[in-house]
């Protein structure tokens, strides 16, 4: 008897329109467009327009799935956002959307899981597919990462964008859909990778705001070093359990953080540069955004194909990592 599976059936993305590239940057901090692009792979970066909230980049990805795939909001059965820069606290970024996009039959939630939240959100929502709970789920990657950045760092400020995607998750019987995945978590991450201030330990105070402890921080070599084998051994582990090689992958979307980072896991996963999906030259490193923008990228640019088997694979705070393997069926 054959399984269910959850599937993806519609896509879509909303990057804003304010454009920073380096060459803005070299005018804000001492940097230069040379040294961003040998260390990171970035040009530019998508910032969000003032009081532009996470739930609205969602909303318009949303519009822009209607727009390919004339999804209709009222079939929607639960929505499930990743993000960890909320509009606030509280509701939940899942319940303004709801209200946005007109999904009244729909419940949401929140999930915090930083640059791997959108294979989180995968893996959830796969799950309540399977178990014939629910017909269609909309997952979503949003993130205004500009409202974290610290303009003054150039460690930092040249590293993030502001962009959302979403994808819609529904049952399949067909050979293809989610296939099989792992999702891991070490917390001695938190000490190298976070914002300090603004929730319960540190809330928002004169001093948290004069010690800019409501920006990001980040140890570079550190994360750098854990998300390199993380992500390869992640993926490594995935494709083994289901009795495939490197070889058979078609296409690979890694989380978009650093171009050393995507070039030494690619290097250690063995794969050729037309299996690997790389966006980050033009949206920086969007945090639960990156892997489904690489998702419409790829389908836009015609080299993600109806029975293509798909890699995914992505590491943030937390530390937080995971890989999701599919086979593509749009």
């Amino acid at each position: 008897m054959k399984k269910i599976r959850a599937t993806i059936t519609a896509i879509g993305k909303y990057a804003p329109e304010r454009i920073l590239n380096n060459y803005e940057l070299e005018k804000m901090v001492d940097t230069s467009d040379e040294w961003i692009r040998a260390r990171t792979g970035i040009f530019e970066r998508h910032i969000a327009a003032k009081g532009e909230a996470s739930s609205d980049m969602a909303s318009a990805a949303f519009e822009d799935m209607q727009s390919r795939f004339k999804v209709d909001p009222e079939e929607i059965d639960l929505i499930i956002v990743a993000t960890i820069t909320p509009d606030m606290f509280f509701p939940s970024t899942a319940a303004i959307i709801q209200h946005n996009i007109g999904a009244t039959n729909a419940f949401g939630f929140d999930i915090s899981a930083a640059c791997s939240g959108f294979v989180y959100a995968l893996a959830i929502a796969a799950e309540f597919i399977e178990n014939g709970r629910y017909k269609k789920v909309l997952v979503v990657g949003s993130d205004i990462m500009s409202s974290l950045t610290d303009y003054t760092n150039r460690d930092t400020c040249i590293l993030f964008g502001d962009a959302a995607s979403v994808a819609l998750l529904e049952p399949t019987m067909q050979d293809n859909g989610i296939l099989d995945y792992i999702m891991k978590m070490d917390g001695k991450g938190k000490d190298y990778l976070y914002v300090a201030a603004g929730g319960s330990k540190n809330p928002a105070t004169h001093e948290t705001i004069d010690k800019k402890m409501h920006y990001i921080y980040q140890e570079g070599k550190t994360v750098f070093k854990f998300a390199v084998s993380k992500m390869a051994e992640v993926s490594v582990d995935l494709l083994k359990r289901n009795s495939f090689k490197s070889k058979d992958i078609e296409m690979f979307i890694p989380h978009q953080a650093n171009k050393r980072i995507i070039d030494a896991c690619v290097s250690r996963l063995k794969l050729k540069d037309e299996q690997v999906m790389i966006n980050i030259d033009k949206y920086a490193n969007t945090t639960a955004a990156t892997i489904p923008l690489g998702i419409v990228d790829a389908y836009d640019q015609g080299r993600l194909k109806k029975g293509d088997l798909l890699l995914m694979s992505a590491f943030g705070g937390g530390f937080t990592w995971g890989s999701v393997l599919m086979k593509w069926s749009l």
